[in-house]
């Protein structure tokens, strides 16, 4: 503060200082004192790094009414340039001080950036998925991770007290975790060596759950220290996916008393959606199962597969244990990022007798695995991932959807007893946000999988796609064309085993037959409209399949619900 009676002041500072005055004063002669207003405010800045400590000054000399001398201050002055990068604008790499490194924006030309689960294992023997441990077991498992950069430029140390400290939210905790390289630790203990040198290596823990709060060392000089960043869980209805992370330098006040930060910066990440594939896009691996009825059926599959160039990989079943529904145990997506991507399966809460094959056969090095478990008795059949299928991309009233939008089954909305897919699952399919999920009226069937009646295929005309939909009016204008034809004798189901032959006459005829389908009908019709609005279509995008139904009555809670009456989609 000003000594007593002071009416003017004057400053001086070294070449790289510069000042300026709040509110400002009214224009002086050069040198001359400047009058003393109880509210001014000396505001200072440097226009480049210290390279020793203390190496800039300012002083402000205290004048009375006859511009007598009455005092002097002294500042000793250190500049320190500190910054926390990330890829902000998303080019692979971590460029100096983005304006926009502290903000996150969706779109493919806006900024933010981007964070990977660590949800695959390096390791393929006692595995687990790398987020559940909290080192780095493998330098492979950096590439997983996005690259933090603590970028410092000034005097070989910092003034005494001084120091930076690294720091998260406890919201943010659970999410992420932060390790640094080139460890300067000392180990001293042999067993603590060991593990170090064979586990940690020279990448230590920084932040966690259980550190939310760190020093960190400042290199002096022109400096540059790498981190890694993790993501530990995927966007859901509790977590946006937004992780902050803080770096403060903090000024001793005096012994005793903790330290306060003069300075902080932060970078923003979001963590990367787990992504679906739509079934229009070329195959990579086909994966089919092995059981004892199914011996031409796989015989043509490694036919088919070994001629278009794919892998093939085949659950046996010892392993699946007679259960052959592969697309209902499992669904295929991945993460992305600027500098890596890798597949990601998702795991049904269905837990059959495949519930353990994308656990142990598809969890490995690049090749994440995440799951949501449900309470028992929410799982029903339509938490089978024959419920969950995904469209090609499309543009809806000038919304664009690259990714396409997911597609799921659930009861219809104005049904009290109705099954759904459980809110577990459709909580995390929202929560990703890039694939707006569309819910669909499933419940009418007894399976109640939307792939019983829909799926999309390639096309190279329009969207480059086409939905196929089951169509019982298609189906008896198909039968009544072969009637006309002069085929009504002729029989289905001729051959097979455990199936009463029947004419194309007997189908026609059937009264009963026609209103089960006229029911059928009206259930797919309501899901034509509602696939028409939210995915922009018209009816020259949609092919009707003739395919009949039959109701059955299911026993324990004495409903009607559909089953094809010979093979559908499926």
């Amino acid at each position: 503060s000003a000594p007593p009676n002071s009416k003017f002041f004057s400053v001086k500072c070294t070449s790289n200082v510069h000042y300026s005055i709040s509110p400002p004063h009214q224009e002086t002669p050069h040198l001359s004192p400047i009058p003393l207003n109880g509210n001014s405010i000396l505001l200072i800045s440097m226009s480049r790094a210290s390279q020793y400590e203390n190496d800039s000054k300012l002083s402000v000399q205290y004048y009375g009414g006859k511009k007598e001398v009455l005092g002097r201050a002294l500042l000793h002055l250190t500049a320190v340039e500190i910054s926390l990068d990330v890829d902000a604008d998303r080019d692979g790499v971590v460029e100096k001080n983005n304006r926009n490194k502290g903000s996150w924006k969706w779109g493919p030309n806006e900024h933010g950036a981007i964070l990977l689960v660590n949800c695959d294992s390096e390791r393929t023997y006692w595995k687990k998925p790398d987020s559940e441990q909290n080192y780095i077991s493998k330098v492979s498992d950096l590439k997983d991770m996005s690259v933090m950069v603590l970028r410092t430029r000034g005097p070989a140390k910092l003034p005494e007290g001084y120091k930076l400290t690294m720091h998260i939210s406890q919201g943010d905790a659970e999410s992420v975790r932060v390790f640094k390289s080139r460890s300067s630790e000392v180990v001293n203990n042999t067993l603590q060596k060991l593990f170090y040198n064979y586990f940690v290596k020279d990448y230590p823990l920084v932040l966690s759950s259980e550190v939310l709060s760190q020093e960190v060392p400042y290199l002096g000089g022109v400096a540059e220290m790498n981190f890694y960043v993790e993501g530990l869980r995927f966007p859901d209805k509790d977590f946006d996916g937004l992780i902050t992370i803080n770096l403060s330098l903090l000024e001793p006040i005096c012994e005793g008393l903790p330290e306060t930060p003069i300075f902080t910066d932060k970078v923003v990440f979001r963590v990367a959606p787990w992504i679906m594939t739509p079934n229009t896009l070329q195959p990579v691996e086909v994966f089919v199962c092995s059981t004892s009825d199914n011996y031409q059926f796989l015989k043509g599959i490694r036919n088919l597969v070994a001629k278009s160039g794919y892998k093939l990989k085949i659950c046996h079943e010892y392993e699946n244990r007679g259960d052959r529904w592969m697309q209902d145990e499992l669904e295929f997506g991945y993460i992305d990022s600027p500098h890596h991507w890798f597949p990601v399966v998702l795991d049904s809460p269905r837990d059959g007798k495949l519930q353990d094959f994308p656990y142990n056969d598809l969890l490995g090095p690049d090749f994440g695995y995440v799951t949501r478990v449900a309470q028992r008795k929410d799982v029903s059949s339509l938490d089978s991932f024959g419920n969950l299928e995904v469209s090609p991309p499309v543009t809806v009233n000038g919304k664009n959807y690259p990714l396409g939008r997911i597609i799921i089954g659930v009861a219809f909305p104005t049904a009290t007893k109705g099954r759904n897919m459980t809110k577990v699952v459709q909580d995390f399919l929202r929560a990703q946000k890039v694939q707006e999920p569309i819910a669909l009226f499933s419940d009418w069937l007894l399976v109640g999988h939307v792939d019983e009646f829909l799926t999309f295929v390639p096309a190279p005309d329009r969207k480059g796609f086409r939905l196929l939909l089951a169509s019982p009016d298609a189906g008896y204008k198909l039968f009544r064309g072969l009637q006309n034809d002069g085929h009504g004798q002729a029989k289905l189901f001729e051959g097979l085993k455990d199936e009463e032959p029947i004419t194309v006459d007997e189908i026609l005829n059937d009264g009963s037959l026609q209103d089960e389908n006229n029911y059928v009908q009206s259930c797919i019709d309501w899901n034509r409209d509602v696939l028409k609005k939210e995915l922009g279509l018209d009816d020259e995008d949609i092919i009707d399949l003739p395919i009949l139904f039959k109701l059955v009555v299911e026993e324990e809670k004495e409903q009607y619900r559909a089953v094809a009456y010979y093979p559908d989609m499926v």
